[in-house]
């Protein structure tokens, strides 16, 4: 499957997967109010099997199929440091 990745322009480290190419349709509207407006940063084949620097890709995969987004937050590192 295809997806598409956007970074939070309001949020930093913060990322939202999604099935389409600038489709936000499926995406709540409190979180899109939270999250911000995003700018696109790259898109790629995903399966379950696919290795992801931050994410477990069986939960990212899981949430595109049935949420059709997965929201990326900061990992735990990074919010100590801050």
């Amino acid at each position: 499957m295809e997806c598409f990745v956007y970074r939070s322009l309001k949020k930093n480290n913060t990322y939202l997967y999604i099935v389409e190419k600038d489709d936000f349709s499926n995406i709540p509207s409190s979180l899109m109010t939270v999250f911000g407006s995003g700018e696109f940063s790259l898109s790629f084949e995903h399966s379950p099997d696919k290795k992801l620097a931050q994410e477990d890709s069986r939960q990212v995969y899981e949430n595109l199929t049935t949420q059709g987004f997965h929201l990326q937050l900061p990992n735990e590192d990074y919010l100590y440091e801050l």
